[in-house]
C-alpha cells in the first residue's frame, strides 16, 4: 500500500474511532450518572416512588423520569448500541493497520517470534480475555464487588506482564486497551442488549419480567464505566513513550494507569 494512502487511511479511521468513542463513552456515563441520581432520590423518599431528575442544558430545562413499565409500543423505544460496535470495529481496523499489517507488533529485542504468531496471540488475548471475564462475572466471584475488583486487577497485571514479554511495549499497551474495549463491546451486545430485549418483550405483553435481567444489564454497564477511563489512558499512551511504554517501569506504570482510571471513574460515577 502506498505510504500516503496508508497515512490518510490511518488518519481517517482514527478520527472515526475517536468520534464514535466520544459518543459511546458520553452516553454510557450519562446514563450511569442518571441512574445514580434516581437511586439517591429513591433513598430519600418513603413512598418507594421514583423522582424525576431535572437538568438545564443548551437554553432549556429537561426532566427525565425512570419508568418501571413500558408506556409506549416497543418500536418507539430508543436504543443505544451502534456507538459501541462502531467504536470497536474502527479500533480493530486501527489495530490491524498499525500493528498486524505493519512492523509495530514485534520487537526482536523482546521476543523472536514471527508476525503470524504475534497476531494469533493478540487475537487470543482479546477472545480469551472476554471469556475469562464473562465467566468470572457470572460466577460467585461476580457477586462481590471487592473480590471481583481484586481478581480483575490481578488478571490485568498477569496479561499485561505476558504481553510486555512478547510484543513491543507500545503494542502491549494497546492490546491491554483493546482487551478492555472488546470486553466493553461484548458486554453491550452479548449481555446488556439481550437482557433489554427480554425486558421490553415482557413489558410489551404486560408480563412480569425477571428483575435479574435489569440487575445484569446494570452491572455490566457499571463495569464498562470503570474500563472506559483506563482505555483512554492506554490508547493515548503511544504519544508519551518516555512516560509510559518506553519507561523502564512500563509494567508498573500500565497498572498505575488502570488504577488511576478506576479511581477517576469512581469519582465521576458519584458526582
Amino acid at each position: 500500500m502506498n505510504s500516503a494512502i496508508r497515512e490518510w487511511l490511518n488518519l481517517g479511521v482514527r478520527w472515526f474511532h475517536v468520534f464514535t468513542g466520544i459518543l459511546w463513552v458520553g452516553q454510557t456515563y450519562y446514563f450511569t450518572w442518571l441512574d445514580g441520581q434516581f437511586s439517591k432520590a429513591e433513598k430519600n423518599r418513603t413512598d418507594g416512588k421514583s423522582s424525576p431528575v431535572w437538568m438545564v442544558h443548551s437554553g432549556g430545562f429537561y426532566t427525565v423520569e425512570k419508568q418501571k413499565s413500558l408506556g409506549v409500543s416497543p418500536e418507539l423505544v430508543r436504543w443505544f448500541r451502534w456507538e459501541a460496535m462502531l467504536t470497536w470495529l474502527s479500533g480493530l481496523a486501527l489495530l490491524t493497520l498499525v500493528y498486524y499489517a505493519s512492523s509495530g507488533l514485534i520487537d526482536p529485542d523482546v521476543a523472536q517470534i514471527p508476525q503470524s504468531r504475534g497476531i494469533a496471540i493478540g487475537i487470543a488475548v482479546l477472545v480469551g480475555g472476554w471469556g475469562i471475564y464473562d465467566l468470572a462475572v457470572r460466577s460467585a466471584l461476580g457477586k462481590s464487588e471487592a473480590a471481583f475488583a481484586v481478581f480483575a486487577f490481578l488478571m490485568t497485571a498477569a496479561i499485561s506482564w505476558g504481553l510486555l514479554h512478547v510484543f513491543s511495549a507500545r503494542a502491549a499497551y494497546l492490546h491491554v486497551g483493546a482487551l478492555f474495549g472488546t470486553i466493553m463491546t461484548l458486554n453491550v451486545w452479548e449481555r446488556i442488549l439481550p437482557a433489554q430485549r427480554k425486558m421490553i418483550a415482557a413489558a410489551a405483553k404486560e408480563d412480569a419480567f425477571d428483575v435479574g435481567l435489569s440487575a445484569q444489564a446494570k452491572l455490566r454497564s457499571k463495569h464498562n464505566t470503570f474500563m472506559a477511563v483506563p482505555v483512554v489512558f492506554l490508547m493515548i499512551s503511544n504519544h508519551f513513550p518516555v512516560a509510559t511504554y518506553g519507561n523502564a517501569h512500563s509494567w508498573e506504570i500500565l497498572l498505575a494507569l488502570v488504577l488511576i482510571g478506576w479511581a477517576a471513574a469512581k469519582v465521576v460515577r458519584s458526582a
